[in-house]
């Protein structure tokens, strides 16, 4: 193995990515399995889940599922321990898991906040706080929330999305401050519009589409496998002494006016 494979191998390591049988989960986990890493699907669909895992053993990749729903603080416990028993201590967090929901600001309905914030914010806390005991008695482990470009700037019809990615941001600093002595890496990675169910309704959409287009440096829409690098650089030995940080691939929005 050359100097730089093994500075960005996931050989050995055990990968939980959340929220992981479609879309930029899918694809983070399908990235960090190619890396070498043994990859624990998460996800409340069992037969989907089920099925994102058998196309990963399909290519040679070595997968297995975690049907939970990390919204639910036992259940999450429960699980983490599991996964433990069963495959290993867990070497690699991607907080993947959320949900989105337009409405004006003034007509936002209150159950629709809330089940924002349990998926968005609760949920990656509640992960992240199981995964680290283990990782901080080891005192190893790299946890990677998945932020957003709505970390940074806000858009209409989407208040309580936004809220919930700047927590996620702010979030990822205090856990890196917290848990830093005990050896473990907390980062960011925010993604900017890319195509996804999440996204659905804007990529079919041609004015939105067309402005953002127009507003993105790179004048395109993102795919979601130009995220596995950045997400590799993170989990992996080439970023050891990063931490803290929030990395945004977006294509350039979230730099240019």
């Amino acid at each position: 193995m050359s100097y730089l494979d093994a500075l960005f191998s996931l050989n050995g390591k055990v990968a939980l990515v959340t929220g992981s049988n479609r879309g930029i989960g899918y694809s983070l986990a399908r990235g960090l399995a190619r890396a070498g890493a043994s990859i624990v699907l998460n996800g409340r669909d069992r037969e989907r889940t089920e099925a994102a895992a058998r196309d990963l053993k399909d290519e040679g990749l070595v997968a297995s599922t975690s049907i939970a729903d990390v919204t639910d603080q036992q259940a999450v416990i429960r699980e983490v321990n599991q996964i433990e028993e069963q495959f290993g201590a867990i070497d690699v967090l991607v907080n993947n898991a959320g949900i989105q929901h337009r409405a004006p600001f003034v007509e936002f309905p209150a159950e629709k906040f809330d089940a924002i914030m349990r998926s968005n914010v609760y949920a990656p806390f509640f992960v992240a706080q199981a995964v680290a005991r283990g990782m901080s008695a080891r005192a190893r482990g790299s946890i990677i929330n998945i932020c957003s470009v709505q970390s940074e700037l806000g858009r209409p019809s989407i208040v309580p999305y936004t809220a919930s990615k700047g927590a996620i941001k702010m979030m990822t600093k205090a856990m890196a401050a917290e848990l830093g002595p005990t050896s473990l890496r907390v980062n960011g990675l925010a993604p900017g519009y890319f195509r996804t169910d999440l996204n659905e309704a804007l990529t079919k959409n041609p004015a939105f589409s067309d402005w953002l287009v127009a507003r993105t440096p790179l004048g395109r829409w993102g795919e979601t496998d130009e995220l596995i690098g950045a997400a590799i650089f993170l989990a992996s030995d080439a970023s050891s002494f990063v931490t803290g940080q929030i990395i945004y691939v977006d294509g350039g929005i979230t730099s240019a006016v």
